[in-house]
């Protein structure tokens, strides 16, 4: 199994919301913040090449819309607050295709959680089956003004073939350092590990490489700093004691296992280093 990262395009989004010492940041701390200078930080995805499930994509990045219309996808208000930027043919569609896959051979794609920039491009999946927390999905489709939560559910109310999974089921078992995981395909291939916190149904996935794991971490870290026991949390939380020990069980991991590779959910330095393929 291999796996490919994709980055779709940037964000710039206030500082609070990725490095807060205070901890969770109110509306007001955030749109304080939104005066402050501002970096770009990428929008990632990642394509899984499994031996035997085929592939697999990982979020969807930026749909395609973003280079001309953001505000057509993201709407009016994650447009001015997040400032997003993608270069035609930076989409996932246009990178797939660049690696000679048509999008209807994604069999499946599995969301880390549902915020705005990583299931942006859901729509232009219509053909593979979609895996997404239970939790999340309850939350994401229930939630009161959800645009302000970090959701735009037009970017998934489509008739698509969801399917959702439970971290309370008789099939979930701890993993190293994780204590909820579910094996995906019941070969240890791909291990989806429940890590709530920065939002109610985050997940994040232990990929089985050739002699490592790759943890493919979602928004559970934004930059690999995070890892290191003092640095200061992000504004951006939805439960600031769950975020807590889903990072400590990441440390852990780290830790307990340096040869593995934790990607960062935004951080430019990062992925401007890493390599092509993971393998």
């Amino acid at each position: 199994m291999t796996v490919e990262p994709i980055v779709t395009g940037t964000f710039s989004s206030p500082p609070i919301l990725h490095d807060s010492p205070k901890g969770k940041a109110g509306s007001l701390a955030v749109l304080r913040s939104s005066r402050k200078e501002r970096e770009p930080t990428p929008i990632p995805c990642f394509l899984i090449r499994h031996p035997s499930a085929g592939l697999i994509l990982v979020d969807t990045g930026l749909h395609p819309s973003i280079a001309s219309d953001p505000a057509s996808n993201l709407g009016k208000f994650t447009t001015w607050l997040m400032r997003p930027h993608q270069e035609p043919g930076e989409d996932v569609l246009s990178q797939l295709r660049k690696r000679g896959i048509d999008p209807s051979e994604i069999r499946m794609v599995i969301f880390t959680h549902l915020h705005y920039d990583h299931a942006s491009a859901i729509s232009e999946f219509p053909e593979s089956t979609l895996i997404v927390n239970e939790v999340e999905w309850k939350y994401a489709a229930t939630v009161r003004s959800p645009d302000f939560k970090g959701y735009r559910r037009q970017q998934f109310d489509y008739a698509f073939d969801f399917r959702t999974i439970s971290f309370d089921s008789d099939k979930v078992s701890s993993y190293a350092s994780f204590g909820r995981t579910l094996d995906l395909f019941g070969d240890g291939s791909i291990r989806i590990a429940f890590t709530p916190g920065h939002s109610p149904g985050h997940q994040s996935l232990i990929c089985r490489l050739k002699d490592r794991d790759l943890v493919i971490s979602g928004d559970a870290i934004y930059e690999k700093s995070k890892l290191e026991p003092g640095a200061s949390l992000p504004g951006s939380m939805f439960d600031e004691h769950n975020y807590k020990r889903s990072l400590q069980e990441l440390r852990l991991f780290s830790q307990t296992y340096p040869s593995a590779e934790i990607t960062a959910g935004h951080e430019t330095e990062y992925y401007e280093n890493a390599p092509e393929v993971w393998e």
